[in-house]
């Protein structure tokens, strides 16, 4: 069984926030992690419509340009009474200066459309789903939720992307009011993580 301790990877993502959560949550272990995007590594165009096949995109770029071992993940809302979107689309409703106030208030204005507006209705999750990739070809996928509900306006200043408007399951503070220690217990690329490191550690 291979294992991942002591290793030196290459997180393919531009996102310091996400960068940072990884770095933390792999620190233990022993794992030093170092992002695409410090790298200066061109961002791949994520063209499948699956959490899985824009990770392995993700993925096999940033282990290709540089013979580490690549550890990717493609995560996103799913919003019940969206029919499941953003989902894959998470990132391009902020557009591409990443403008995640706007990315907010659109699924605000869809949900107002659908008079979603009791928790019960407005249910979300965080879909986390991680791909790590070995120079050879081996390859491994483990996925972690987390569930909630949407509130608004926004609050907090500590998460990003819609960490603001995500109100965790036995919660009354979002995401982004959290503690980042508090978050990384209970988020879902914590869970997904949990899984990765049952099985690579």
């Amino acid at each position: 069984m291979r294992k991942l301790t002591g290793q030196k990877i290459v997180v393919a993502t531009h996102n310091k926030g996400k960068l940072e959560e990884f770095a933390q949550l792999l620190k233990p272990y022993g794992v030093t992690a170092v992002s695409a995007g410090e790298l200066g590594l061109p961002e791949p165009a994520e063209t499948e419509n699956t959490f899985v096949g824009n990770a392995r995109i993700k993925a096999q770029s940033a282990m290709q340009a540089t013979g580490l071992i690549a550890l990717s993940d493609d995560s996103g809302l799913c919003v019940e009474a969206l029919d499941g979107e953003p989902g894959v689309y998470t990132a391009d409703w902020a557009g591409p200066d990443r403008d995640w106030t706007r990315a907010m208030r659109l699924v605000e204005e869809k949900l107002q459309a659908r008079h979603a507006t009791t928790p019960d209705h407005r249910r979300a999750e965080f879909v986390c789903t991680l791909c790590v990739l070995w120079p050879d070809g081996e390859e491994r996928i483990f996925e972690g939720k987390a569930h909630g509900h949407l509130t608004w306006p926004p609050r907090g200043q500590l998460g990003h992307g819609y960490d603001p408007m995500f109100v965790p399951l036995g919660e009354t503070r979002t995401f982004a009011e959290l503690d980042p220690a508090e978050k990384n217990k209970i988020s879902h690329r914590a869970a997904a993580l949990e899984s990765l490191v049952r099985d690579l550690f």
